[in-house]
């Protein structure tokens, strides 16, 4: 369980640091590696929201798609020290969103009670490196398409912030299956609130791999 004793201000983009995947290869991903860079700064952009989906204590684990259908999406954070540049070793990273339909699990009022789809957590390597599969996430009214993601060490939380999709892309996987069911996308990057204060910083970068897609970001985190 995530112990919410203190919460840090801000994350980074590492251009350099993108990458960071060595460890990928043990997903198969082929050619779908960046090696590590040293970088000069980190270009800090507030926090966001964690919204009303935040369950604590959700299991750690890679898969969290539970069968679930959706195109696939192999998700690499990496989360550095936000004054060095440098990774963080050991720090837990806590992603949840909605599934392809636009459904949170674990809420009655969502009909998923007791349901842990799409929710999980994963300690970082000595790279930084967390890696997480799941499916490349649906709409729901009011929101544009997004992860969250919460960084905790020592059991203080130091980030809760949101990773947004680049907008050609997502229109791109909504005319496969399932997603070409549920036509009409009321809200985009431009028209979110949360985007607006900050999300163009925290646009994932992604690339495809086979039919799925691999989805990079580097997070910076303030220790104090």
């Amino acid at each position: 369980m995530i112990e919410r004793v203190s919460r840090g201000g801000f994350v980074a983009r590492a251009g350099g640091l993108l990458g960071a995947a060595a460890g990928l290869g043990a997903w198969r991903l082929g050619n779908s590696r960046a090696s590590a860079a040293s970088t000069v700064s980190c270009v800090l952009t507030p926090e966001m929201t964690e919204g009303p989906y935040y369950i604590s204590g959700e299991k750690l684990r890679r898969n969290i798609t539970e069968g679930r259908p959706g195109t696939r999406l192999d998700l690499a954070t990496t989360v550095v020290d936000v004054s060095t540049c440098k990774p963080i070793n050991g720090a837990l990273v806590d992603i949840w969103h909605c599934d392809a339909g636009g459904t949170y699990s674990g809420f009655a009022q969502e009909g998923t009670d007791g349901k842990t789809f799409m929710r999980g957590i994963q300690r970082t390597n000595k790279s930084g490196l967390a890696t997480f599969v799941t499916v490349y996430p649906g709409w729901y009214s009011g929101r544009t398409v997004h992860i969250h993601v919460q960084v905790s060490l020592g059991g203080n939380v130091l980030h809760t912030g949101q990773l947004f999709f680049p907008e050609a892309l997502t229109d791109a996987v909504y005319k496969r299956a399932p997603y070409r069911s549920r036509p009409g996308r009321d809200t985009r990057n431009a028209t979110d609130s949360i985007f607006r204060n900050g999300g163009s910083k925290s646009v994932l970068k992604i690339a495809k791999n086979g039919s799925g897609y691999v989805a990079r970001m580097t997070m910076g985190v303030s220790r104090s």
